[in-house]
């Protein structure tokens, strides 16, 4: 089926409206974290590219679909059944590990009730992000809590119809499409390029590097991704997006 490009969006009033233990992968450097985690590579990576096959196309990218459960897997469509779980797991053991004030301060990030109506889709152009992580994602196995720096962010409306977020810096990096899902959030579908790679894998080719989270405006220029349960490091993880 041929994507209906989510354009419409644009000029809309509102629109119809983002475990199990597995290996870690690499992590990124943070200044909140005083011994780099297994993994850390040894230098800053470089920027990733999408390869020819993530190249916008007349008919849509992940299927030519705006229905974002035609996409997701269902093992990863099951983790925003499970959101809710997550933030009160991720919250209280990062509480309990010590990290209660530096959570406290993110203000309306860490509120899993800031979403607000309206307004959903990020402009296209080019952002800062950063990403905090909180909870462990296995039991005693690194921190409850680490918060990255800045990196540059970047958001696509594609002659396709698609809207592309993409995490250009950082040994850990995200590309995907988001979603309409409903009044107060859209759901992102991608995947994870990690070190010096310099492409992403499709969202299917390896099940370890998808994701799917919900993204949902905090602000005025103000945007979160949550990854519930995400396969590496923690139990929720938050992408701040903003000018």
């Amino acid at each position: 089926m041929r994507r209906t490009p989510i354009l419409f969006a644009f000029t809309a009033a509102a629109l119809a409206a983002c475990g199990d233990n597995r290996p870690n992968g690499p992590a990124e450097m943070s200044p909140a974290v005083t011994e780099p985690a297994p993994g850390v590579p040894p230098r800053a990576a470089p920027q990733a590219t999408a390869t020819p096959a993530q190249q916008a196309a007349p008919g849509g990218l992940q299927g030519g679909t705006d229905d974002w459960r035609q996409v997701a897997s269902a093992s990863d469509a099951s983790l925003l059944g499970r959101l809710d779980q997550a933030w009160r797991m991720a919250r209280a053991e990062a509480d309990a590990a010590g990290f209660a004030r530096q959570v406290e301060a993110l203000g309306p990030l860490v509120d899993p009730n800031a979403g607000q109506v309206g307004r959903l889709q990020p402009p296209p152009g080019t952002y800062r992000c950063r990403t905090i992580k909180l909870g462990r994602r296995a039991e005693g196995q690194g921190l409850a809590y680490v918060d990255y720096p800045w990196f540059a962010c970047s958001v696509e409306l594609t002659p396709g119809g698609d809207l592309v977020l993409t995490k250009t810096g950082g040994s850990q990096r995200t590309r995907g499409l988001l979603y309409p899902d409903t009044d107060r959030r859209l759901v992102y579908v991608g995947t994870q390029a990690w070190g010096d790679e310099t492409g992403f894998p499709a969202y299917g080719e390896n099940p370890e590097r998808d994701q799917v989270g919900v993204l949902e405006r905090i602000g005025q220029n103000r945007w979160r991704v949550v990854f519930p349960w995400p396969k590496q490091e923690a139990k929720l993880e938050l992408l701040e997006i903003t000018r």
